[in-house]
């Protein structure tokens, strides 16, 4: 191989070649895959969201057991994740740990949800609908995939 020239020297010297940004990430491929995600903005948003509340439970885990305050907050955050449709009733802080993650927020997408009502056979060609506008919620027309339906 040549030797570099200076400006090419220059550009390549805060690149660096071992280490890239698409290793180790079997599961994000995985679930973007089964969900049909069309953006990795999407994956890291939902894996940021799931950090957050998790981070949260852990917080909340450390104030006293008697604390009327965490009691209170408990309460609040899992009746918020049973309302997105993210956790079933009857769930505890230790489901947060186990059962919150990104396919959970993956599942209440609106081209999955369709699938799972049995209004498209595919969650690709669900995905197709979504865009080409064939999809109301309501009185809206919804044409972004990523639209997450909560059940309120």
């Amino acid at each position: 191989m040549r030797q570099l020239k200076f400006h090419e020297q220059k550009l390549l010297k805060k690149h660096d070649f071992l280490q890239w940004k698409n290793e180790n990430n079997l599961r994000e491929i995985k679930v973007m895959r089964r969900y049909h995600l069309q953006d990795r903005d999407d994956y890291q948003k939902y894996n940021a969201l799931v950090g957050k509340v998790r981070n949260l439970a852990l917080r909340l885990s450390t104030l006293p057991s008697s604390d009327p305050f965490r009691a209170q907050q408990e309460s609040m955050l899992l009746n918020k994740l049973y309302d997105m449709g993210l956790l079933d009733t009857g769930a505890k802080m230790s489901d947060i740990m186990e059962r919150l993650n990104v396919s959970a927020f993956c599942r209440r997408r609106l081209p999955v949800v369709m699938v799972r009502l049995h209004m498209s056979e595919s969650v690709s060609q669900a995905v197709r609908y979504v865009e080409q506008g064939h999809v109301r919620v309501g009185p809206d027309t919804i044409t972004d995939p990523a639209t997450c339906t909560y059940a309120y």
